[in-house]
């Protein structure tokens, strides 16, 4: 097993240090879903997917926007880095979204955890928007798809 990147000879935890690092443009994709059922999605489908609140599709992109410049503050040892593009896309489906969020960088370090980041605040801002009306709503399936830049590029095999 790998040793963590995170963890000093010590045992102790720490930011690793990119100051090595070259700079390079960086993307990372990831993706989730809401599952609402399909009678609860029949109905904010015909009320253009909004209720009470507003629109939840516009609601939960901001969310997420907000969530991928904001992940070195929730997450600890993420590096504070400059993103270049955030493009979150949420598409009703049968039952419920399919969120996608594809973030850019060209920076010393890559954007995989702000990709996860604006899918999983997407999909908390559309169960908090549709949990007055049900508290069946589960969030699953979120994913990192795909990356590139740095050493090694990455891509989710589908079955």
């Amino acid at each position: 097993m790998k040793k963590p990147s995170h963890i000093d000879e010590k045992g102790l935890p720490g930011m690793v240090d990119v100051g090595h690092k070259d700079e390079s443009t960086r993307i990372a994709i990831a993706s989730g879903k809401v599952v609402l059922g399909s009678s609860l999605m029949q109905d904010l489908a015909s009320h253009g997917y909004a209720n009470h609140k507003g629109s939840i599709i516009q609601t939960a992109i901001i969310g997420g926007t907000m969530a991928v410049k904001n992940t070195a503050v929730a997450i600890p040892f993420c590096h504070n880095i400059p993103i270049s593009s955030i493009k979150i896309s949420i598409e009703p489906v049968k039952d419920g979204f399919s969120i996608q969020c594809k973030v850019k960088t060209d920076g010393k370090t890559g954007v995989e955890m702000e990709a996860l980041h604006g899918v999983s605040v997407s999909a908390l801002t559309i169960y908090d928007m549709c949990k007055a009306m049900s508290h069946e709503i589960e969030i699953t399936d979120i994913v990192l798809d795909s990356k590139t830049g740095g050493k090694s590029d990455y891509e989710r095999k589908t079955s």
